[in-house]
């Protein structure tokens, strides 16, 4: 059953040896590995399970020294070793295992080697069979105990230290008195263990153990325990604690003389017949009393059969049906019925009956209570009820009770309106089922009865009145050509656990719901129009923290990788290529994000402008790869179908929706996995258009069937311990499909679990037919145009932020501008006081400065006496990016405004229109 690998390290050992050892046969359950040191190594050593070590010829003091050092709490240790090196390692050999002196023979080394393992398997055989003692006797609950002649226990399972309150190191070693808690050992016990012993024999008897809590009445089972030579050594007892177990025992017996003597006096009447009612089994007096009779003789000799006769029929028939309904043992049934004495009396019995097995036959046991006088008090109650019902559901048309289990009910109020002709519907003893059908066709609007039959329902209302004591539901009733409103409300009574009884009642709501509906519209008009604004900014910001890390991620990377790649200029260009390229993306999204009016109105329009297909997915694989290379994905995009890459479209856009598409890839797929973009171009476009279809793919976890129909609700995500970790607020795939819609475009998925996903867009482009090369070329040209206008301009620069000011001069100069600067408001007006006005040409302005601000200063410099220095141009170039900034810049008396972060082309086109 065991299986037991031996890791075997050979330290120092001859080639004979170590071949000898590696092709001798493992024993059952062994498997052998082994390895070969040429000296001591303390890490190999560690791991073995066995060290032989030769050190012969060696410092055997140290040899040995290091393999004790590195050995594990179990490992085996031999020694080989030559004779006049025993007495060196004498102070460690109690340490080691065994010591073989060399030389020896291959024939000896096969002879100690072979013996070696016998004595593993024995040691291994052994542990197995403890274990197997060990397991067996603590897990049976009984006691178990092992003796020698004098009494000692030498060995006890768990149950007996448990019995006896003590651990296995205070009871093995002791004897009976110590163990039990008493002066001296019981003879008993003595005298019975003598006999096993004598007779050699399995005795079992009961023994009464006298201890410290008490007497104990154990049934004990010994045997005798034999020694090597044969001969008799001790006992092992198994015993078991039967002290409750005959405590019950008498306790039973007690009991059922009690009941006895109960059964014969008690006020409640108590009969068992027989399975067909011919034959009775037992009757007590209160049971005869009841029905009428003086002795059971009596009963029988006026024909009990199942019902005795003094039963009145019309209820007899009843009984004898309920009594039908048992089938099971176990089953049982209460009902109510009237018995008439010979003096003409009437009695109420309550009863009882229930299918019983006794011996392998079945019985009837039936229980009988004379409940006559609260019968009474119950019509009187009832009565009382009916009024006081009467009276507080005035305001109800209608007013049931039903039990639910039974569908059976009576009407306690039903309203004298003529017109309803309620009294017709809800008339003598109710069925839940037929009464309200009825109630739903001929009254009740036919959009509400679907609803009403199912919140009526038994299994309805049984479920949710186990929840609340109460429920309503509202209807429509057409009444004269005219719509009423009413409501039903469901109460239940009594307690619930027993049986599930309830009152109905109808009423009519419809001034109050008329009032209520015109409330609601408002609200609902209210609600909607702030739903919709709540919908479109979250819809808006739930994409603004993908969006933006995206490139951001971009940026940072390749910013990190030029700057570590400083000395290869080619490497840093091309970084610097793709950190702008995401930079143009990033400061796109940052422009949406600051333009509140869309958020705000859920309005978003298409800005479609010249585009190159293939360049816009190369920018896409910059901003992309990053991410995809520290995820360990593969990400490939193949543009090989695209015949026509020329196109009018929303770059920013069609980005978004794939980087949308490609962000999920990324999350939901596992590292190694691949992630596949393809775009083709498709036949059948109309003249002057272009229609391609956009392939995402990955390999990743896929998604369920039932959560792809849904995916592009809003909101939606997938309930799996897979993403538990992945944030998001599901609104990702509703705006791909909103900004898809937006484009007259289609978007498709199909996915499978475990094996990836795939999405599929196909939009209708219009061609450019002059191409992007030629829009580049033709700014190109009008940058080299401008470029020569403005060389040589002196330019004020005026900014409280360092590194902004490091960026905007570098550029400006770059493109041959003169550039001062001042660090706040005051500074720069001071600066153009002292300059003059022919001494710069334009001022380009921050807003947001310490000492004097933007708008303050520009106000000064507009107040100046000097008419051509109060007229010199002001650009604004701030991050304050709203267009209430812009109109606050344009209002103090700037003449332009732009936003940060800088945008080098629109920059130097406002400059050119400032300057010319």
């Amino acid at each position: 059953m065991y299986h037991c690998p031996v890791h075997i390290c050979l330290v120092g050992v001859a080639d004979g040896f170590a071949s000898v050892a590696e092709a001798a046969k493992p024993r059952p359950s062994f498997s052998h590995h082994f390895r070969r040191l040429e000296a001591p190594d303390t890490a190999a050593m560690a791991e073995a399970d066995a060290l032989f070590v030769d050190v012969t010829g060696h410092d055997a003091l140290a040899w040995v020294r290091k393999a004790l050092e590195a050995k594990k709490p179990r490992t085996c240790i031999v020694i080989i070793a030559a004779r006049e090196q025993i007495d060196e390692l004498a102070p460690l050999l109690d340490h080691i295992h065994d010591i073989w002196v060399a030389p020896l023979s291959a024939r000896e080394l096969s002879y100690r080697f072979e013996r070696w393992l016998d004595r593993c398997k024995r040691d291994a055989d052994a542990w197995r069979d403890n274990q197997y003692l060990e397991a067996t006797i603590n897990s049976i609950p009984s006691l178990v105990w092992y003796k020698s002649k004098d009494g000692i226990h030498h060995k006890v399972n768990d149950a007996f230290c448990a019995t006896v309150n003590k651990a296995k190191d205070d009871v093995q070693g002791r004897g009976h008195a110590y163990i039990w808690d008493v002066e001296a050992d019981d003879p008993a016990c003595i005298e019975s263990e003598r006999q096993v012993m004598e007779s050699e024999s399995t005795i079992v008897s009961e023994e009464t153990v006298q201890t410290s809590d008490g007497i104990r009445l154990l049934t004990t089972y010994k045997s005798p325990l034999y020694n090597i030579d044969g001969a008799v050594m001790g006992t092992v007892g198994v015993g078991i604690d039967v002290t409750q177990e005959r405590a019950f025992e008498n306790e039973i017996v007690e009991k059922n003389r009690t009941l006895e003597t109960i059964f014969t006096t008690m006020e409640c009447g108590v009969i068992t017949h027989s399975f067909d009612g011919s034959r009775l089994i037992g009757v007590n007096q209160a049971a005869l009393r009841i029905l009428g009779y003086e002795s059971e003789e009596s009963l029988m000799e006026h024909g009990f059969d199942m019902v005795a006769p003094s039963v009145l029929p019309e209820d007899a028939q009843r009984l004898r049906a309920s009594i039908a309904l048992l089938k099971n043992v176990g089953d049982s049934v209460s009902t109510e019925y009237r018995v008439r004495h010979e003096n003409g009396d009437i009695l109420h019995v309550l009863g009882n009956v229930k299918l019983i097995e006794s011996d392998g036959e079945l019985l009837f046991q039936r229980f009988l209570l004379d409940y006559t006088d609260r019968k009474l008090e119950e019509v009187q109650k009832e009565r009382y009820q009916k009024e006081l019902i009467h009276a507080l559901s005035e305001d109800y048309l209608i007013v049931c009770s039903f039990n639910l289990d039974t569908g059976e009910g009576m009407p306690l109020r039903v309203s004298g309106d003529e017109m309803r002709h309620l009294d017709e519907l809800f008339a003598g003893p109710l069925q839940l089922e037929s009464c309200i059908g009825a109630y739903l066709e001929s009254a009740v609007h036919e959009d509400d009865r679907a609803t009403m039959r199912e919140t009526l329902s038994a299994d309805y209302l049984r479920e949710v009145l186990a929840e609340t004591t109460r429920t309503h539901v509202n209807y429509r009733i057409v009444r004269d050509a005219e719509m009423e409103y009413c409501q039903a409300t469901a109460v239940r009574t009594g307690d619930w656990k027993e049986g599930h009884d309830i009152v109905l009642g109808f009423r009519s709501v419809d001034a109050q719901t008329r009032d209520e509906v015109k409330k609601r519209a408002l609200l609902e008009e209210a609600l909607q129009a702030a739903n919709k604004a709540n919908a479109a900014k979250s819809a808006f910001l739930s994409n603004m923290s993908h969006d933006i890390r995206t490139p951001m991620n971009a940026i940072v990377g390749f910013t990190t990788l030029a700057g570590s790649r400083i000395d290869q200029p080619e490497r840093v260009r091309e970084y610097l290529d793709k950190i702008q390229s995401s930079s143009a993306h990033l400061l796109s999204l940052i422009n949406d994000i600051l333009d509140m009016s869309r958020i705000e109105s859920g309005k978003v329009s298409l800005d479609e402008q010249p585009c190159s297909l293939i360049t816009l997915l190369d920018d896409l694989y910059s901003i992309i790869q990053a991410e995809a290379s520290a995820r360990q994905l593969y990400l490939t995009i193949d543009t090989g179908g695209i015949a026509h890459a020329d196109v009018c479209c929303d770059k920013l856009r069609i980005n978004q929706i794939l980087l949308n598409l490609l962000g999920n890839s990324l999350k939901f797929t596992n590292p190694g996995g691949f992630i596949r973009v393809a775009v083709d171009e498709l036949t059948g476009a109309p003249a002057g258009c272009g229609r391609y279809r956009f392939t995402v793919s990955d390999t990743g976890i896929g998604m369920a069937p039932e959560f792809v129909d849904h995916i592009f609700d809003p909101f939606e995500r997938e309930r799996t311990s897979t993403i538990s970790g992945i944030q998001g607020t599901g609104l990702g795939m509703s705006i791909t499909k909103n900004l898809v819609d937006m484009m007259h475009g289609t978007i498709t998925v199909e996915s499978e679990k475990d094996r990836g996903t795939t999405f599929t867009i196909e939009l209708l482009l219009a061609l450019d037919a002059r191409g992007t090369q030629a829009a580049r070329a033709q700014a190109e040209r009008a940058a080299r145009t401008r470029s020569h206008a403005m060389r040589g301009s002196h330019l004020l620069l005026v900014d409280d932020n360092d590194l902004n000011r490091e960026i905007a001069i570098t550029l400006l100069e770059d493109e041959g501008f003169t550039v001062e600067y001042a660090v706040d408001g005051q500074e720069a007006v001071d600066l153009l006081k002292a300059s003059g006005a022919d001494h710069f040409q334009l001022v380009l302005m921050d807003v947001q400065m310490p000492v004097m601000n933007g708008y303050e200063a520009t106000r000064a410099v507009r107040a100046l006496k000097d008419e051509r220095l109060a007229h010199i141009p002001i650009l604004a170039m701030t991050a304050d990016a709203f267009e209430e900034d812009r109109q606050k810049a344009l209002r103090c008396g700037m003449d332009g405004h732009l936003t940060k972060p800088i945008e080098i082309d629109k920059l130097f086109e406002a400059l050119d229109t400032m300057l010319g």
